[in-house]
């Protein structure tokens, strides 16, 4: 009887049975009157036997710690996307899906290394009539280099861009400067304030490294080859993306091989 009426009040509250001063199995003569639980998740059990007297017993309730993702299994860690210990069943399948993950979790940065990007099908990359090749790379490194620090630093301005708002900015960015490639003018700034700010960071660093190059007497920057570098942008942002609806995998990449640093680097 006792051990039911006690399982009665152990959701969501475990009961620590050990503590009980008494053992109330054993002996039917003892009854239970009433169960109360005080504000502080103390148990005190009135009991009487044969009716010439009672007594209370305190038992100690231990608050049930779960996962605060998923409020059902034992958290197994602490999650700095959440501020609170989550399962690590939760911390794989939410990870940069409904969390966002900072760069500094030691468990993300695990799971870099372990976790295996969706191989990109170069065929179904977009804008597949630009060709890149290894000597256009070389010939226009300092450019890229400076482009890429601009991209890194604009993706860690502002929290919550991900790697889609850096997909979305560097579209943008390709699709105006195939307008001017071919006599038109038309900026096709993105509406998502994310994007647009990628988009924005970009092209100034673009009116940057053709103002410096001509300061320096160096040969004009074409919107062909600022096409081009664009291009190359956009395939490596497809082929780090996590196709996770919040993933950064890109954009910790940049952060890791084009330190912001850097970012005053000559052309």
């Amino acid at each position: 009887m006792l051990a039911d009426q006690v399982r009665e009040f152990s959701l969501p509250h475990a009961i620590n049975l050990f503590h009980l001063a008494a053992n109330f199995g054993g002996d039917l003569l003892w009854r239970v009157q009433r169960i109360v639980i005080d504000n502080y998740f103390q148990v005190y059990i009135c009991t009487h036997k044969l009716g010439l007297f009672s007594f209370y017993v305190t038992m100690e309730v231990l608050p049930v710690i779960t996962c605060k993702i998923c409020k059902i299994r034992r958290p197994r860690r602490y999650c700095p996307g959440v501020d609170g210990d989550i399962c690590s069943i939760c911390c794989g399948t939410e990870r940069e899906v409904t969390v966002s993950c900072p760069f500094e979790c030691e468990y993300l940065q695990d799971a870099r290394i372990r976790e295996k990007t969706p191989l990109a099908n170069p065929e179904e990359f977009p804008n597949k009539d630009i060709r890149i090749t290894d000597e256009f790379l070389t010939r226009h490194e300092g450019v890229l280099l400076f482009l890429t620090i601009a991209l890194v630093t604009a993706s860690l301005d502002l929290q919550g861009i991900i790697d889609y708002d850096v997909r979305e900015g560097l579209a943008a960015l390709i699709q105006t400067y195939r307008t001017l490639e071919a006599g038109l003018y038309y900026e096709s700034k993105p509406t998502n304030p994310m994007a647009a700010h990628i988009y924005e960071a970009v092209q100034d660093a673009i009116v940057t490294s053709r103002r410096r190059l001509e300061e320096a007497g160096s040969r004009t920057l074409r919107d062909a080859e600022i096409l081009g570098i664009l291009v190359f942008l956009q395939r490596l942002e497809i082929q780090h993306n996590n196709g996770r609806r919040k993933g950064r995998a890109f954009i910790d990449f940049l952060r890791a091989y084009f330190p912001v640093k850097q970012a005053a680097l000559e052309l």
